[in-house]
């Protein structure tokens, strides 16, 4: 179960830190860096709800995951014809729309196999986050040696891997949705608190679209070297695991709503202190530590929120809806808002940009998030 997560975050872990470097040297602007980087993002506004509901419609969510995670490999490999803009903009949409089927259709699975121990989901999940420290530190100091021009060859034997764990996931097919329930569906969505719940992460990913774009850029104009940036985006995610082994234990002691706001405070000083010190090593380390809150809390707590409230019967449109409306449109809206910071007023800019962002998400969350219900237990 966990083999998917460990390469599927093994691909990001080598593309996120670098991609944007590996476009700087391919001799783009931050503007167009900023809508390549977005193009990541904005697929998932569209991709997961497209696959979530046929693999709500079909059950077949395996065989779903196996097509994006081939079809999306192949689409990737448009890259090594070293295309202009437009052409790699093409190239980068067609390769993310199939690739961001693999990851909310597998949370479903993984889910349905966890059962009623969904505690035990952040001990799977963790394994992603494994992949993504491996990745980002090897090919970190595969870069010291190797141009950034190799950086597509250097990723697509992490592809390989997420095929092969594809095909190992037992071929079992769910059972389908009727096409009724629209009604019930639209119900659960004008609910106070799942709308506050989509604004509190939209607003989150945002605030995250200096960090995914220009974070690498960023240290590497503060004087950082690839391999002490791939360390420090590696100690974020290791923060990440740590929290995720204990996160069980949170959430038996404190409300949805107390983690939500204390992660999104914490998020907001990390942004602050990017913005104005990351020449000074010990506080930038501080900072990436605190990912375990940006990143780690809040997703483990929204995977609840969504199987709380949608897990009666359109759990893979919800997990479709947070992917699109919040790394998606979040994601994609972040993306650019930062290129334009850099643009105008640099990466410390960018990331007080960021702050902005997240303490608009801190409001939301302290006036509308509630403690998501358990599922009805009707069938997915």
């Amino acid at each position: 179960m966990s083999n998917l997560y460990f390469w599927f975050f093994a691909l990001l872990g080598a593309l996120l830190p670098y991609w944007s470097l590996y476009l700087e040297d391919r001799g783009f602007s931050y503007l167009e860096i900023a809508t390549l980087m977005a193009t990541i993002q904005l697929t998932k506004i569209v991709a997961p709800s497209v696959w979530g509901w046929l693999g709500d419609r079909t059950g077949q969510r395996v065989r779903l995951v196996r097509t994006g995670a081939l079809v999306g490999a192949v689409c990737f490999s448009g890259v090594f014809l070293e295309p202009a803009f437009f052409g790699l903009l093409l190239v980068m949409l067609a390769f993310t729309f199939f690739w961001n089927a693999v990851l909310p259709l597998y949370e479903v699975i993984t889910l349905q196999g966890l059962g009623r121990d969904r505690a035990r989901y952040g001990r799977v999940r963790l394994w992603g986050s494994v992949g993504f420290v491996g990745a980002v530190a090897g090919v970190g100091a595969i870069l010291e040696w190797l141009p950034i021009g190799f950086l597509p060859w250097i990723v697509m034997p992490v592809f390989a891997g997420i095929a092969i764990s594809a095909f190992l996931v037992p071929a079992e097919r769910g059972p389908a949705r009727s096409t009724a329930g629209a009604a019930e569906l639209w119900a659960i969505l004008r609910h106070p608190a799942v709308i506050a719940f989509f604004l509190m992460n939209f607003l989150l990913q945002v605030s995250h679209g200096a960090y995914y774009t220009f974070f690498s850029i960023h240290l590497e104009q503060h004087g950082y070297g690839k391999f002490a940036i791939g360390v420090l985006w590696s100690l974020g995610v290791i923060a990440e695991i740590a929290l995720f082994i204990v996160m069980h234990r949170l959430f038996r002691r404190f409300t949805v709503r107390q983690i939500a706001i204390a992660a999104l405070l914490l998020t907001l000083l990390r942004w602050v202190l990017i913005a104005e010190a990351t020449s000074l090593l010990a506080v930038l380390v501080f900072a990436q530590l605190l990912h375990a809150a940006s990143y780690g809390a809040l997703h483990a707590l929204s995977v609840q929120y969504i199987h709380g409230y949608f897990g009666g019967g359109h759990h893979g449109q919800g997990q479709a809806l947070y992917s699109g409306l919040t790394f998606g449109a979040g994601g994609a809206v972040g993306a650019w808002l930062s290129g334009f910071l850099v643009e105008g007023v640099g990466t410390d800019g960018a990331f007080w940009g960021s702050a902005v962002a997240i303490a608009l998400g801190v409001l939301v969350a302290w006036r509308g998030l509630k403690a998501p219900p358990e599922p009805s237990g009707v069938p997915d």
